[in-house]
């Protein structure tokens, strides 16, 4: 069972109070759900560059650039440049895993069949 977490913001000029969702994040720190902020309080979060903000919900890519960290489908950029070829890293982010030889073959020869030139 998920337990409801949030976060209470208290605005002290106006006394209003506005509580906001804590989300368990798949990799890395949880995060706050931001999205009602304005409609509860009137306000805008400022975060220059968006060093703090998930812009969204991935399953394929995670970034940390603090760590120098992204991932595609949990695998480090690093690895999948060194050891995979461009269409395995494809049928990675289509199928959310790595092929095996024989899906690698099937998926190749469907590639091709759909390559105008």
């Amino acid at each position: 069972m998920t337990e409801n977490r949030t976060l209470t913001l208290t605005n002290e000029n106006s006394q209003t109070v506005c509580e906001l969702p804590v989300l368990q994040g798949t990799i890395g720190p949880d995060v706050i759900d931001v999205q009602a902020l304005y409609k509860q309080t009137g306000l805008f979060t400022f975060d220059p560059g968006f060093t703090s903000t998930a812009s969204c919900t991935s399953a394929i890519t995670y970034i940390d650039g603090e760590k120098g960290v992204l991932l595609y489908r949990g695998y480090l950029i690093e690895a999948l440049a060194e050891r995979c070829t461009f269409l395995e890293v494809c049928h990675l982010l289509l199928h959310g895993e790595l092929p095996t030889p024989q899906s690698l073959a099937a998926f190749e020869d469907n590639i091709t069949m759909h390559t105008m030139v």
